[in-house]
């Protein structure tokens, strides 16, 4: 009995977080023009000469954090608390290699991601000062609130990529990113 009452308490709390976080994402859309996270692709090379690069440019041309394993390599370049209690985490992530890459085992393997195939489903933040793990933010339907790689990445590609999670409380900033068998990257977050 007490199994079912906390994995309904979990999944009430994910309900509940991820409707706070959409409805947050909703109200501050504001009519942007950002094409947002659906939009990612696979580059070799960012395109450039926007309006959106100009203003945005100097943050995606940070890196906060960097890890490798084997010939891929996952770059941060923004880690940004946002109104509503979440937190997006933004980066690049690098084929160095020659074979397709599909993003094995960087969906997780909770029961409830089963349909997040080739996505950073099961991406965590690790607040080590607070003992807590954060887990990736979803849907109602199971979707995670992260980049998802459709077609995997080709050799000597790159694709940009996002995931949200619940914020750890004020003054909680530096957390580990982890995914997958890539190594913990530390990174701060920063204040909208």
């Amino acid at each position: 009995m007490s199994i079912r009452t906390a994995t309904g308490r979990r999944v009430f709390t994910a309900v509940a977080i991820t409707l706070g976080a959409t409805l947050a994402v909703a109200g501050c859309s504001g009519g942007s023009e950002d094409p947002g996270p659906e939009a990612s692709s696979s580059q070799v090379a960012p395109e450039g000469g926007g309006e959106e690069d100009d203003a945005s440019g100097e943050e995606e041309n940070q890196v906060l954090a960097e890890v490798k394993s084997g010939d891929i390599t996952l770059r941060i370049s923004s880690s940004l608390r946002e109104e509503g209690g979440f937190v997006t985490v933004r980066g690049t992530v690098i084929n160095a290699g020659s074979d397709r890459w599909a993003a094995p085992g960087w969906q997780g393997d909770e029961v409830e991601l089963a349909d997040n195939q080739a996505s950073m489903a099961g991406a965590k933040l690790v607040d080590k000062e607070g003992r807590k793990r954060y887990f990736i933010l979803r849907d109602t339907e199971g979707r995670c609130l992260c980049t998802k790689f459709n077609t995997g990445l080709g050799g000597g590609e790159s694709a940009d990529w996002y995931a949200q999670f619940p914020a750890p409380p004020e003054g909680s900033n530096e957390v580990d990113f982890q995914i997958a068998d890539m190594p913990p990257a530390t990174v701060t977050i920063s204040e909208r």
